[in-house]
């Protein structure tokens, strides 16, 4: 799940497409005519593998013409796999996408369907975080299966020991709660700052909260960073750093290691770690214990005087797209899987996310739950920035945010940095 949410957009790239069906186009999934439909996902592990081939087996019960193709691939595999094909042009009918910028080529090829009106009428039901990623001038290219947010999980037992009440609600409130932590001699964050990404969490998380989520999708637009409210992200997230809240030899912390982050929280070794919503599993994986209910999770404070409102989200998930000469069987066996009923049941194993409106009641395990009652409630989503923009401007986003905390690049350098990458893709 880690390796998914963070690295994706770096080796996802150039993918997209449609391809003619080896059975024949149908004209409608009620059609006489028998009609495949190739199904490229990821699900190669339990529940989720067992899971769609059971509703492989009874969407075909009930449509008798149309035989769905359920072709799992590893995730790393399946990123190859996909781009040696769409070089030619080509995608299977239907394919696991994570949105942003990635997507956004491949539209730009032409090799997507735009599914816009064609589930009009149950696209209605999906919550508006989950659409986010795959919504491009008002129309949506994807279907939503998966979604999370990013936020801090924190210690309980650490955060009493050091005399804080309640998690920050501010910025101003987070920097005087890591202050008294250090203060009582608890390391305030735990930073894998050997991998990168986690650390562009603050940052990113810092300009949607000044700057709002318009700027950062403007910037995309016009490849211009140089903006004041991105500098001033830079400017609050170096205002942290110099506190020094980091364990000690962060830059060469790995992420799901045992000497990690994650292992850091889950042996009470760190109060805080900014992480999406797999971070207690991974936790408890890199500790072999994990902190059960002294776990809490709150969501990136407000700063005062900024243009985003606390209520955005930020994180990622996946979802499907349709090649562009895909049948209409293949929307039709996607609106089977995002039915109440279908989409609830996956829910339910534990694997994946709500994503639909009302679904939230799914949610078994009380961590998730927390998370998805929080995005249940998002006024708005952005994306991982190492996905939502091309992957060299992300990859320039997430060296230049590790130089920042490292106190090697000034706020003024890392929105140039990335600014200069964004112009010349």
């Amino acid at each position: 799940m880690v390796l998914l949410a963070a690295a994706t957009a770096l080796l996802a790239g150039g993918c997209g497409g449609g391809q003619t069906n080896a059975g024949g186009t149908a004209t409608g999934a009620a059609s006489a005519a028998k009609v495949t439909v190739e199904w490229w996902n990821i699900s190669t592990t339990e529940p989720m593998k067992s899971f769609y081939a059971q509703k492989v087996k009874e969407y075909q019960a009930a449509h008798p013409n149309i035989t769905i193709k359920n072709v799992p691939i590893e995730n790393e595999a399946f990123k190859a796999k996909l781009a040696t094909v769409t070089q030619s042009g080509k995608t299977p009918d239907i394919y696991t996408t994570w949105g942003g910028g990635v997507l956004k080529q491949q539209i730009d090829a032409g090799l997507v369907k735009d599914l816009s009106s064609e589930a009009a009428t149950w696209i209605a039901d999906f919550t508006t975080a989950s659409l986010a990623a795959y919504q491009f001038d008002q129309k949506t290219y994807a279907i939503p299966q998966d979604i999370g947010m990013v936020g801090f999980w924190y210690n309980k037992t650490l955060f009493e020991k050091a005399g804080i009440a309640a998690p920050p609600a501010t910025w101003t409130e987070f920097i005087d709660a890591a202050k008294k932590l250090k203060a009582a001699g608890i390391t305030p964050i735990a930073l894998a700052g050997k991998e990168k990404w986690p650390g562009h969490y603050y940052w990113a998380y810092l300009a949607m909260r000044i700057a709002g989520l318009d700027a950062l999708k403007q910037a995309a637009v016009d490849d211009d960073f140089n903006k004041p409210d991105f500098i001033a992200a830079g400017a609050k997230l170096k205002e942290l750093a110099d506190l020094q809240p980091f364990q000690k030899g962060f830059l060469g912390a790995a992420y799901s290691t045992p000497d990690g982050q994650a292992a850091l929280m889950g042996n009470g070794k760190a109060a805080m770690e900014l992480m999406g919503q797999w971070a207690p599993t991974v936790e408890k994986d890199a500790s072999k214990k994990g902190l059960g209910d002294k776990l809490g999770f709150f969501p990136f404070p407000a700063v005062d005087g900024g243009k985003g409102s606390a209520t955005d989200a930020f994180g990622g998930g996946g979802g499907y797209a349709v090649g562009v000469n895909a049948p209409p069987a293949a929307v039709d066996f996607l609106k089977f899987l995002s039915s109440k009923e279908v989409h609830g049941a996956a829910v339910a194993t534990g694997a994946i996310q709500p994503v639909l409106k009302g679904e939230e009641g799914a949610v078994k395990d009380p961590n998730l739950a927390v998370v998805a009652k929080q995005l249940a409630g998002a006024t708005g989503f952005q994306l991982y920035l190492d996905q939502a923009y091309p992957p060299a401007v992300g990859q320039e986003v997430n060296d230049s945010v590790a130089a920042l905390i490292a106190g090697s690049k000034t706020p003024e350098q890392v929105t140039q940095a990335i600014t200069e990458t964004a112009k010349s893709e």
